[in-house]
């Protein structure tokens, strides 16, 4: 199987997945709306809308910033792809192709919510009834002015922090307080691969440019490296020859002058 065909099959699995749970939480849970995930406190569904970026952050409020980024997320989509295309011809290995699949199956997940979601969907609001999907009157907003559904929420620990942490200490802090879903860990787990374990893949083809850029001073020269060395003792050797010849010459002058 093509390399493009094994990307192809991760991107769409994991869209699968992200849009799947989605679509159900959106049309079955309020805002608000938890449940538990194997009865543990700790871990639950928590349904939020989030209209800015990943894990809940936002980047703007006003619809400015939403088209903003949605733009962002396209760009940022097309380069991952052209990117992808790139390494497969340049036979990357199979963990930075998945690597970089991963990326762009999160990309287009958040994408798919913020151009669709609010013209297939009816708005939901706090513990008062679910969203209707293909509503009659249509959506709650317009294209690429639509919400991102988060459902992930692991509240492990909540408490103060001592007083002798410096600018922190005494305050609240909860971990972990942010609200994320699929496409947000397929883009997470996709860059922490990347740092962790491929980038002895990046090293390798800064080595490769760098030799690409001897290549052409090699080639005025019409040698390589090792025959320029091989040259190089050659010349040494037939220098030292030459001198001991022009001694013995030497010696056998004045032994005939003698």
């Amino acid at each position: 199987m093509k390399s493009v065909v094994k990307v192809s099959w991760v991107v769409f699995l994991i869209l699968l997945i992200d849009q799947s749970l989605k679509i159900w939480v959106k049309t079955h849970m309020a805002l608000g709306d938890e449940i538990r995930i194997f009865g543990l406190e700790w871990a639950l569904i928590h349904f939020v809308e989030n209209p800015g970026m990943a894990f809940g952050y936002q980047l703007s409020n006003d619809d400015m910033g939403k088209l903003a980024l949605s733009l962002f997320r396209i760009l940022a989509v097309a380069f991952l792809v052209y990117y992808i295309r790139f390494l497969v011809r340049k036979g990357a290995n199979w963990g930075v192709l998945v690597s970089f699949a991963l990326i762009l199956a999160g990309a287009l997940g958040n994408i798919l919510d913020s151009a669709f979601y609010g013209l297939i969907f009816s708005e939901s609001s706090y513990h008062s009834g679910v969203a209707e999907l293909f509503p009659a009157g249509g959506g709650y907003e317009r294209f690429l002015h639509g919400n991102v559904v988060d459902m992930f929420y692991f509240p492990i620990w909540s408490g103060y922090l001592p007083e002798w942490i410096p600018l922190w200490g005494g305050q609240h802090f909860m971990f972990f307080k942010p609200v994320f879903n699929i496409a947000d860990v397929s883009i997470t787990l996709g860059v922490v691969n990347i740092l962790t374990f491929q980038r002895q893949f990046f090293l390798e083809s800064a080595d490769d440019a760098e030799n690409v850029e001897n290549t052409p001073e090699e080639e005025e020269s019409g040698q390589s490296g090792p025959a320029q060395e091989e040259e190089a003792l050659n010349v040494e050797e037939n220098t030292g020859n030459t001198v001991e010849e022009m001694n013995a010459e030497e010696e056998n002058s004045e032994e005939t002058k003698t």
